[in-house]
């Protein structure tokens, strides 16, 4: 870890009261899982960051057939009462509990979300050009550690490539016009 690197992780660990972002968070997921099982919901993501002068705690959720909005207002409901419950309180300053899907065009981070895309219509960005480009949509036909194989459509004509995972800047879903 650089210098800089390390100066701001100590303000931000002192700011935070002495918790670092990663344990708000973990805490966060051991307390909201137990409710997401209870609905047949899971956990798609959680997010601990300040906007401006705000602090937001964002939990992402999901379900099979989708989320509602009453969904979101439940899960926002229980998991408040939650939190509100423990002394001394695991998040030391002020922030606002956001509870929301991920999205119809949602970001794939994890593994998980890789293989529960395989079939689906997908936008990625990469680090550096492979065959000239560095934007590839297509449909997920596979996925291992290493790799993955999609489908791309260039001019009428279907053609399978691999992209190694470690050339991916940024993968999400996308909407397929």
């Amino acid at each position: 870890m650089e210098r800089s690197e390390q100066r701001c992780s100590l303000f931000l660990l002192a700011f935070l009261g002495g918790v670092s972002l990663s344990e708000i968070t973990e805490t966060v997921k051991k307390l909201v899982d137990p409710i997401l099982t209870d609905h047949n919901f899971y956990l798609y993501d959680i997010e601990f960051v300040k906007e401006s002068k705000n602090w937001y705690l964002r939990v992402y959720i999901d379900k099979k057939n989708g989320i509602n909005i009453e969904d979101c207002a439940l899960i926002s409901d229980e998991l408040s009462e939650k939190l509100d419950s423990i002394d001394p309180d695991p998040i030391p300053q002020a922030y606002f509990l956001e509870v929301s899907s991920p999205g119809a065009e949602r970001p794939l981070k994890k593994p998980a979300d890789f293989k529960n895309s395989v079939g689906e219509y997908i936008h990625i960005s990469l680090y550096a050009p492979i065959d000239g480009n560095k934007i590839y949509e297509g449909t997920l036909k596979e996925y291992n550690e290493d790799d993955l194989l999609i489908e791309i459509n260039i001019k009428g004509r279907f053609k399978d490539i691999s992209i190694p995972k470690k050339s991916i800047a940024k993968a999400r879903l996308a909407i397929k016009f």
